[in-house]
C-alpha cells in the first residue's frame, strides 16, 4: 500500500498489484518509462519538481526539473512549449480525482504496479495520441527533429518517443 500526501493528495491510498514495469494492457506499449521522461525533459520541469515521494529516488538523478517551480521550456527535449496548463485540463474535465496531477501521474503509477478503474479512459488516451505520430512521419522526413517540434514534444509528453520518427 502506498500513502500520498503531498501538495495534490493528502492520505490518498493505493496498492500496487503488479510488478513495475510489467503486466501492461497488450493495448498500452509505450515507448518511453517515466524516468526516462523526465530525464529527455517533458513538462517544462514543472509536473514532479516536488519530487513526490511516492515516486522512487533515482527516477529524479538525471530529471530535468524546474528549479523554481515554474515551466521552463528550455527544459523540454525540443525546447518548445507542447502543454496546457493543468488548469485547462481540469476544466475540461480530463483530470481523474485520484491523479490529480493527470496522465502522467496516472502513467508513473500504472507503471509502478497501480491498477485502477480509470486504466481504460487512459489508455484510450494514449493510443488516440498517436495520431499525432502520423502527423510527424507522415510531413517530416525520418528524424528530423526540427520538423514539428510541438507535435514532437507533445508525443513524448505522452510516453511516444519521437526522436525515432
Amino acid at each position: 500500500m502506498v500513502t500520498v500526501n503531498d501538495s495534490f493528495q493528502k492520505q490518498y491510498t493505493y496498492e500496487r498489484t503488479e510488478p513495475v514495469g510489467k503486466n501492461f494492457d497488450s493495448r498500452f506499449a509505450p515507448d518511453l518509462t517515466p524516468p526516462q521522461m523526465l530525464a529527455l525533459g517533458v513538462f517544462g520541469g514543472l509536473y514532479v519538481s516536488d519530487k513526490p515521494k511516492e515516486f522512487p529516488r533515482e527516477w529524479f538523478t538525471k530529471a530535468k526539473l524546474s528549479p523554481d517551480k515554474k515551466y521552463h521550456t528550455e527544459l523540454n527535449f525540443f525546447g518548445v512549449r507542447a502543454s496546457q496548463p493543468l488548469s485547462v485540463w481540469r476544466a475540461k474535465g480530463w483530470i481523474h480525482k485520484d491523479d490529480p496531477r493527470g496522465w502522467f501521474q496516472w502513467y508513473c503509477r500504472y507503471y509502478l504496479g497501480r491498477r485502477h478503474p480509470d486504466d481504460e479512459r487512459q489508455i484510450r488516451r494514449w493510443y488516440a495520441f498517436r495520431r499525432h505520430a502520423t502527423q510527424v512521419l507522415n510531413n517530416c522526413e525520418r528524424k528530423d527533429l526540427t520538423c514539428r517540434k510541438v507535435q514532437r514534444q507533445a508525443l513524448l509528453h505522452w510516453a511516444y518517443d519521437s526522436r525515432k520518427l
